[in-house]
């Protein structure tokens, strides 16, 4: 069974790979269209259509299937339209591309988006310094509840947690102040390029 619910695409044991090989044909399509029209227009052109055309395919309800397994096959096809737009080579690194561009990767563009999720609702989250007086080395992180479930550990609440608490401390110190915290950290996320959670919970 499968449940479409503002054009996210879940079944009955919460897989995003329903929802992602939707997706891939769309994202396909999009490579396409830059393909076809890249020999006429500038690099500028190339990045509004695609920040109108894929981006826009792509992020929607990336905050819950970002990181599932299937998501991998959408990071490929953005790879193939980052080589695309700057007439790059199947067998060329694409970090670099996505940085000299300023567009993140698919694995970034999940981490902005549930920071972003933090950031718009930090009345839901308290720090470690609201719970207890000590001051420690994780004073201004959030406060982590102990899991129980699988699910909820890959969870938006709890995974927002994490990615906060694996910020520098010089952006969650900005936290309270929105907008400039989300452009310090889009900005962190494309001076890095991270392919992975890993790489940037291993970043400090």
């Amino acid at each position: 069974m499968k449940l479409i619910f503002l054009g996210i695409n879940i079944n009955n044991i919460l897989s995003w790979t329903t929802h992602v090989e939707k997706v891939l044909p769309k994202l396909s399509s999009a490579c396409f269209a830059m393909k076809s029209i890249k020999p006429f227009v500038s690099m500028k052109i190339l990045k509004v259509i695609y920040f109108a055309y894929f981006h826009s395919i792509m992020s929607h309800g990336i905050i819950f299937w970002g990181n599932s397994a299937a998501s991998v096959k959408a990071f490929m096809i953005q790879k193939r339209i980052i080589r695309i737009m700057t007439g790059s080579r199947n067998r060329d690194s694409c970090r670099p591309l996505f940085k000299r561009l300023g567009i993140l990767p698919l694995p970034s563009m999940y981490i902005f988006a549930l920071l972003q999720f933090v950031s718009q609702n930090r009345d839901l989250f308290v720090t470690n310094s609201e719970i207890h007086n000590i001051n420690t080395r994780q004073h201004h992180d959030l406060h982590l509840p102990l899991p129980n479930l699988m699910k909820y550990q890959t969870g938006v609440f709890y995974r927002g947690i994490k990615l906060f608490n694996g910020l520098p401390d010089f952006l969650k110190k900005e936290s309270f102040n929105q907008k400039k915290f989300l452009l310090l950290v889009k900005n962190f996320l494309c001076i890095n390029s991270f392919y992975s959670l890993d790489e940037f919970y291993n970043f400090s």
